[in-house]
């Protein structure tokens, strides 16, 4: 392309570009550009300038090219497809009426700040520094699947909207970063995808607005994260899915707001986490995913928690901050699948972890109340009476207090009615105290027992006491053996 050929402002775009100089054409430094479609020819490129620029543009000698441009009109289709360009590329503020096409290509840096853009094609992209769209405006849907950045990938305020519900606002599968994704205060007026992306460092997507009522506002399928997630104040419409991701650090939702009414609102089942922080937020508005899910350190606060959650085979080390275990039981109690023991052994083992004994054992005791939820009606019968006598044998105390509470009965009942002795000149001198111990108690014998024979309904009283005994006796003693296996 000869220079006599282009327009004043794109000779003057051509001049600067040997030297790197930049080109501001912006007549206010806040001007909405958005309104890019209006500007004259004064301040238009067109696309096939740019392109002949960035593949053959003019240099000189001792000096560093690179494409500068700020406030411009570009007109026409970009197309740089699989075309690879060594010079620095800064188009920011600009305007462009049609969707750059930049599959396959490679650049240095490309850096789109505050530009408004149709959409963008740019899967596959190498870019050996980084790639900033910081503050960008895309009317249509952003491809980057595949795309390899060496350094950061920038989208910091940057709005994306789809043109086609179905066909996503951002695509960033299979992305690899070779630093942060640094996405604070990105606003998406669709689905966002990152299925198997790679972030060598954080991603930060901290006061973001995702919306995709009813679908997926963020589909981070095996997504591997080396450092943070973080999605401090985010809010979303629809469901964020993590299945399978990998986060060696932290996974943060501190006050985030997550609603997608009758579905799930926040899908992290399958995932390897090296924390997960659901904290300072208003319960989620949708089903909280955990399945299978393996995480050091749950923070989870018990208020952030929704109606409905799915927690089989959740793994977690620790469990925090530390709550009463009346308050983490609910968590358990809404799971969707319904009574699912290992739930209540993981929460169980997390309390003990911490020497908590105590709510362990309330735990334990909620699981077995929850169990008998699921017998037949005899089942539930027989376990109202082992909650109600002797807390299914967390409550070793309260069997002690029936024996006591039996044993004062029976000792009155033969105090007052004396059992006949079976041989009156070897019987032992009738204690009433000592013969009830001797029908209570399975093991120890005071002779009493062998010596004497009740009739009537003595004798039934006597039958009961022995297997009442039986059973109370074994629950002190399974109580007993517990906490000293735990010593």
């Amino acid at each position: 392309m000869e220079i006599n050929e282009l327009t004043p402002a794109e000779q003057q775009v051509w001049r600067a570009f040997a030297t790197g100089a930049a080109v501001d054409f912006r007549a206010e430094d806040d001007e909405d550009v958005a309104q890019g479609a209006h500007w004259g020819p004064e301040r238009t490129i067109r696309a096939t300038v740019v392109r002949a620029l960035l593949l053959n543009g003019p240099q000189e000698p001792g000096e560093i090219s690179a494409l500068k441009l700020s406030g411009a009109r570009v007109t026409g289709v970009l197309d740089l497809r699989y075309g690879t360009t060594e010079f620095a590329v800064r188009l920011s503020h600009c305007h462009f009426d049609e969707v750059p096409q930049l599959y396959g290509a490679r650049f240095r840096q490309l850096n789109l700040s505050d530009s408004v853009l149709p959409g963008l094609v740019a899967a596959t992209v190498q870019v050996d520094g980084v790639l900033r769209l910081t503050g960008c405006r895309f009317g249509g849907t952003v491809r980057l699947g595949g795309a390899h950045i060496s350094g950061a990938l920038f989208l910091d305020g940057a709005r994306f909207s789809a043109s086609d519900g179905w066909d996503g606002a951002l695509h960033l599968n299979h992305v690899s970063v070779g630093d942060d994704l640094w996405a604070p205060g990105l606003q998406a007026d669709g689905e966002v995808r990152l299925n198997s992306a790679e972030v060598a460092g954080s991603l930060r997507l901290n006061d973001a607005r995702l919306s995709s009522p009813g679908g997926p506002a963020l589909d981070a399928e095996t997504l591997t994260v080396h450092g943070d997630v973080l999605m401090r104040h985010v809010r979303s419409q629809g469901w964020i899915g993590l299945r399978g991701a990998r986060v060696e650090g932290r996974l943060e939702l501190s006050h985030a707001r997550l609603s997608n009414p009758g579905d799930t609102a926040l899908r992290a089942s399958s995932c390897t986490l090296g924390e997960l922080w659901l904290r300072k937020s208003p319960p989620m508005q949708g089903i909280l995913n955990l399945r299978r899910a393996q995480i050091d350190v749950l923070f989870l606060e018990p208020e952030v928690l929704p109606a409905e959650v799915l927690l089989s085979d959740l793994v977690y080390t620790s469990l925090t901050p530390h709550a009463p275990a009346e308050h983490r039981l609910p968590m358990l109690e809404r799971d969707r699948e319904g009574y699912v023991p290992y739930s209540y052994e993981q929460l169980a083992a997390s309390y003990r972890r911490i020497g908590d004994d105590d709510a362990a054992r309330l735990v334990q005791l909620a699981k077995q109340r929850r169990l008998r939820t699921t017998r037949s009606w005899y089942g539930r019968i027989w376990g109202y009476v082992q909650d109600a006598t002797v807390g299914y044998g967390f409550r070793p105390l309260r069997a002690a207090v029936w024996l006591l509470s039996l044993l004062a009965v029976g000792s009155i009942a033969y105090a007052l009615h004396h059992p006949h002795a079976l041989k009156a000149s070897e019987a032992p001198h009738f204690n009433p105290v000592f013969y009830t111990l001797d029908l209570l108690l399975p093991v120890i014998s005071f002779g009493q027992e062998d010596a004497f024979a009740p009739d009537g309904w003595y004798q039934y009283l006597s039958y009961a006491l022995i297997i009442t005994g039986w059973i109370l006796a074994t629950t002190v003693v399974t109580g007993v053996t517990r906490t000293v296996s735990r010593q």
